[in-house]
């Protein structure tokens, strides 16, 4: 007996037609629904995969991707520092150089009488003998000497500069009996900051090579002790009371011992008149040109601190750049109780002195003498006239309204590659506030490199690219107008119930971006503020735009 099941299945089933591939398989039955093929079947030019691999993504406590399936357990091992966890495992560990002169740095630093540091010059091991290079010098020397007697301003300023130098026992004439058997003369030269047109500094020429030797190739660099410039900017925004300062003339502030400073010799005009002839002078201080004076100003001036309180190494430690601070605090009373602890115990701990202080706070400004506060702060009435705009790390902050803003040069670069480039380079957005308008140059930019690419950098470009330039370059204008509140939000950031970070990205042929939010929680309110941004353009070739996507996320 045949019993039949699924009667409508087997009568869509019924086969009109038949056709027999090679070998017998596939084939091709023609049923009521439309033709159907049994049998393997190739995709194109492959067959399809019999096993699919799955790969599950797993995210570690440090943000690390991994496939290995994650552990709750921990590994302790104890009595072995080799595992122990520290803070900085994430971190890249010192070089041997770098230990090198940390540890030439812990023996060597020593207070003078004056409550000054003296730092020794960290020369590597098994250096060169350095040759006596006077003659050298001397041609230099004459040649500086030249300079200055055709621009008298210049010359002036070089006068005064020196003055201060051999007023402040930063500079000595060298005695005629040398104190080493060797000696290295540094050349000088005078250069401007853009911002302060009348005042010179004299740099000594430490990279200046002599039968194929520096006096910087003979000395150790030391590690980068300098914070994140970012971090510090983004910390900056944390609070309410804002407060920047800067340590006086930081190099200058660390010793040389007397048996090393004949490595500092230089050639200037008797009794600083440039009438005089030139005679042997030596520097007994760390100069500004030699590559381990950053490393040697910072490492002291934290070593300054080592006593102090916890709030004052935090700011000194973690949110100084080289020698400008940025301290960002709840309320005025904390601004003012922690940077007057920090400026005294500088100046106990190693005679440095704390001064050009700026803030968003009468009150905090109220706090300090008039010499102590910024040059265009020290002669304006607190309690009348408006703040001014101040650069904080190259942002410029009205502290009057405690906005960032904009502000765009107005001198003219020539339609050239090299002004293009000048041009976009002079817009310094860190934090990515106008990315959009920057990113627009970078593209017009990289339109210009590939239809002029056999120009040389001072040639004119094509006419045709020229008038969208000229459109981008007047629309910067527009970002003067531009304002970005300097705190992040309402709610303080110390005391927020919970902080979150949301972050965005997206990638196209022509550029990829991503942009960071900051959400902070408190017990009655939710604040987003813009926390950071960057762009790029995208690479010409060699990449997909979902590799892009995947790439962009990482950009931050």
């Amino acid at each position: 007996m045949l019993t039949v099941i699924g009667r409508d299945l087997i009568e869509a089933h019924h086969v009109l037609d038949h056709r027999i591939g090679t070998n017998g398989l596939p084939y091709a039955q023609h049923l009521p629904l439309g033709w159907v093929i049994i049998g393997e079947v190739c995709l194109g030019k492959v067959h399809r995969a019999e096993v699919v691999n799955v790969n599950k993504t797993n995210v570690l406590d440090s943000g690390r991707p991994t496939l290995f399936e994650l552990c709750d357990s921990d590994i302790n091992v104890k009595c072995d520092s080799v595992f122990k966890k520290t803070s900085g495992d994430e971190k890249p560990g010192l070089s041997i150089e770098d230990q090198v002169f940390l540890d030439i740095m812990d023996v060597g630093f020593a207070k003078t009488d004056t409550g000054q540091w003296t730092a020794p010059l960290p020369f590597c091991e098994n250096r060169r003998v350095l040759p006596n290079k006077k003659p050298f010098a001397l041609s230099r020397a004459k040649s500086f000497d030249v300079s200055l007697r055709l621009n008298p301003v210049n010359r002036d300023h070089a006068v005064e500069f020196m003055e201060n130098l051999f007023k402040n026992g930063r500079a000595e004439l060298s005695p005629e009996i040398s104190t080493s058997n060797e000696r290295w003369y540094l050349p000088l030269f005078g250069v401007y900051h853009p911002m302060k047109p009348d005042k010179i500094r004299m740099v000594f020429d430490s990279f200046a090579k002599y039968q194929d030797v520096s006096l910087n190739d003979v000395l150790l660099k030391g590690p980068d002790l300098c914070n994140s410039l970012l971090g510090i900017l983004l910390r900056f925004r944390r609070e309410a009371v804002e407060v920047t300062m800067d340590v006086e003339q930081m190099f200058y502030n660390f010793k040389v011992p007397e048996n090393q400073r004949d490595f500092l010799r230089f050639l200037w005009h008797m009794d600083n008149n440039p009438e005089q002839h030139l005679v042997d002078y030596r520097m007994t201080i760390h100069v500004f040109g030699n590559s381990p004076s950053p490393a040697v100003a910072t490492y002291g001036m934290r070593r300054s601190v080592e006593g102090a309180d916890p709030a004052v190494k935090d700011l000194v430690n973690n949110n100084f750049y080289v020698d400008d601070g940025l301290l960002s605090c709840v309320d005025e009373d904390e601004a003012i109780r922690v940077t007057h602890k920090t400026k005294q115990a500088l100046q106990d701990g190693g005679n440095l002195r704390l001064h050009k202080f700026t803030s968003n706070s009468r009150k905090v400004l109220d706090s300090f003498e008039p010499n102590d506060l910024a040059k265009d702060l020290k002669d304006l009435d607190l309690g009348i006239e408006s703040l001014p705009i101040q650069r904080s790390l190259g942002l410029l902050w009205d502290t009057e309204k405690d906005d960032f803003t904009f502000k765009v040069s107005s001198d003219a670069k020539p339609y050239t590659k090299r002004g293009v480039l000048s041009t976009i380079n002079s817009l310094y957005d860190p934090l990515g506030f106008a990315s959009p308008v920057v990113l627009r140059g970078k593209l017009f930019m990289k339109d210009m490199l590939s239809s002029a690419k056999n120009q040389d950098w001072d040639d004119p470009l094509p006419e045709s690219l020229r008038r969208e330039w000229e459109s981008w370059v007047k629309s910067l204008t527009h970002l003067e107008d531009f304002r970005v509140p300097r705190k992040y939000s309402q709610v303080s950031f110390s005391k927020a119930t919970g902080r979150d970070v949301h972050i965005f990205s997206d990638a196209s042929k022509d550029a990829t971006g991503s942009v960071a939010y900051l959400k902070l929680y408190s017990e009655d309110s939710v604040d987003v503020s813009f926390l950071l941004a960057k762009s790029e353009v995208a690479p010409v070739s060699g990449h997909t735009i979902p590799r892009l996507e995947l790439l962009v996320q990482f950009c931050l």
